[in-house]
């Protein structure tokens, strides 16, 4: 593994850079923030722009959480990339987060002069200090699972090369943390419930979607679901189904994390209707 550096400091735009500097350099797997990402696709972590204060944030993008280090190593593991990019705000900060990680220390080190111009740099500064505004490299509904209510924009990504047509090689979200300025979106728990009930019924065993519960917090959504289901079926693998199915659906098309979905057999139908 071969681990790339894009070093800048606070607020200077190397999120919003991260995925120039990896496509350039061949590199499909990047950290930022505390999240592992691979071709724009969240595959670990927790997002240090969820924290409440900025340094409960530092703390999150250094990995000291050892549950959350273990989390994005194991990946790493398995995901066994050629090239990583890490972005810190200095070298010492990325040798923290590959250390963390047990990873190896980066051979190249990119500094964000080096991709950026200083008009560019202090316009990213400017919206930092006057917006609270923040890049992530992952698209709009993968970064939603981390935040939950947030107000979380896609920003769509464009690159060209000497004598190329423009072309898109992926989509960024802009957020407002909390240790920041914060925007509301609001889902409704009737709409989550229309969810939950929809993938229930198309749920192989499930007979009748009897009543559904939802309660949404600030830190995500739980359910409580009652189904009716067919005679014959297993019904503990019935319900690990449905609550496999509503989780992996919900977080993916509202981008709500799920907290929990609790499924209650209500009863067995034993003629169903012709």
């Amino acid at each position: 593994m071969e681990v790339y550096a894009l070093v800048g400091s606070t607020g200077t735009g190397k999120s919003h850079r991260a995925m120039l500097v990896a496509y350039e350099h061949g590199i499909d797997t990047v950290i930022d923030d505390g999240l592992l990402v691979k071709d724009g696709r969240k595959l670990a972590g927790r997002s240090a722009k969820r924290e409440a204060t900025a340094l409960q944030a530092v703390k999150r993008a250094v990995f000291l959480d050892p549950e959350h280090a273990q989390e994005v190593r194991r990946r790493l593991q398995e995901e066994n990339p050629a090239r990583v990019l890490v972005l810190g705000t200095s070298l010492r900060m990325v040798n923290r987060i590959t250390d963390a990680l047990q990873m190896p220390r980066p051979s190249r080190v990119i500094n964000i002069e080096e991709v950026a111009t200083q008009r560019e740099i202090k316009l990213a500064q400017e919206l930092r200090e006057t917006q609270g505004m923040h890049v992530i490299p992952v698209p709009t509904i993968e970064i939603k699972k981390d935040f939950p209510g947030y107000l979380v924009d896609p920003l769509k990504y464009f690159f060209r090369k000497k004598n190329e047509p423009r072309r898109k090689i992926g989509e960024k979200s802009i957020i407002r943390p909390r240790f920041s300025l914060i925007g509301k979106l609001i889902i409704t728990e009737h709409a989550v419930s229309q969810i939950a009930t929809y993938v229930g019924l198309h749920t192989p065993g499930v007979a009748q979607i009897n009543k559904v519960l939802v309660q949404i917090g600030d830190d995500g959504v739980k359910i409580r679901m009652e189904i009716t289901v067919k005679l014959g079926c297993f019904i503990p693998e019935v319900a690990r189904l449905v609550k496999q199915n509503i989780e992996k659906n919900l977080e993916e098309y509202t981008g709500l994390s799920v907290n929990s979905v609790n499924v209650l057999i209500k009863s067995v139908e034993i003629n169903p209707p012709k």
